[in-house]
């Protein structure tokens, strides 16, 4: 199995938010990626609007209306703004097809933790619920423990997306090795109670293709910041190729 590759476009938007000249384009930049074989886009609201705003997920709803074989990943923290975001999607009959739930405080830099067990679950499983109703898969953002897995199971996620910044940060010293196996015990501890795996933060075009061909059954690989910076370089359709390249 080759994992997707879903492209996070919040730094396209960040940098479009400098200036009021309306570029570099979410929506082009979405059409790019998509056309070079990305298979989703991901896009991460926060109440701050410092990157993508309402607008933006909006538009590219609408846009993944022409790729009916792509998908749509709304991630964020689900008492904040996500959850009103992703039902107002529905209820004009746009797509979206994954939500992330993401542990992030208001004004956090970026996400750096998953949610914890079982101090979370109670408060976690009627917004997993609701997500279902809406006709959403619900992925939660978790560390890779595989003593959470089981949890995260039983308050109802249909997957979930390892944190991979201690991979990322691990590469290239001592501690590679032992970061790929915790992530791969984690993984099939995820598979083994019937979770779907993501995965996401900080994998670059150095250190994907080890994680995927170590970590088991890894379905979907979510990556912004190092993909867009690529594409800087390179522009993002060979960035895209590269990617999936890696993925093979």
């Amino acid at each position: 199995m080759t994992a997707h590759l879903s492209v996070n476009l919040n730094k396209v938007a960040l940098v479009r938010n400098t200036r009021h000249l309306g570029i570099p384009s979410v929506t082009r930049a979405a059409t790019l990626c998509l056309q070079a074989g990305a298979a989703g886009i991901t896009v991460h609201p926060r109440p701050d609007a410092r990157h993508i705003r309402a607008d933006d997920v909006t538009d590219l709803a609408a846009l993944l209306q022409g790729w009916p074989d792509r998908e749509f990943n709304v991630e964020g923290n689900p008492f904040h703004n996500l959850m009103d975001c992703v039902a107002d999607l529905v209820a004009r009959k746009l797509p979206v097809h994954q939500v992330t739930f993401v542990p992030d405080s208001e004004g956090q830099f970026t996400s750096d933790h998953g949610w914890t067990f079982p101090q979370d679950a109670a408060r976690l499983q009627p917004l997993i619920h609701q997500a279902h109703a809406l006709g959403l898969r619900v992925s939660l953002f978790m560390d890779a423990d595989p003593e959470t897995m089981a949890a995260a199971k039983a308050v109802g996620a249909d997957r979930i997306e390892l944190y991979t910044e201690p991979y990322a940060a691990a590469w290239g010293t001592a501690q590679q090795g032992v970061q790929l196996q915790r992530f791969a015990r984690a993984a099939q501890a995820a598979l083994d109670v019937g979770l779907g795996v993501n995965a996401g933060h900080d994998l670059n075009r150095d250190n994907l293709a080890a994680f995927v061909q170590t970590v088991p059954g890894v379905q979907e690989v979510s990556i912004g910041h190092a993909l867009i910076a690529d594409a800087l370089e390179l522009g993002y359709t060979a960035t895209v190729k590269a990617y999936l390249d890696c993925l093979r």
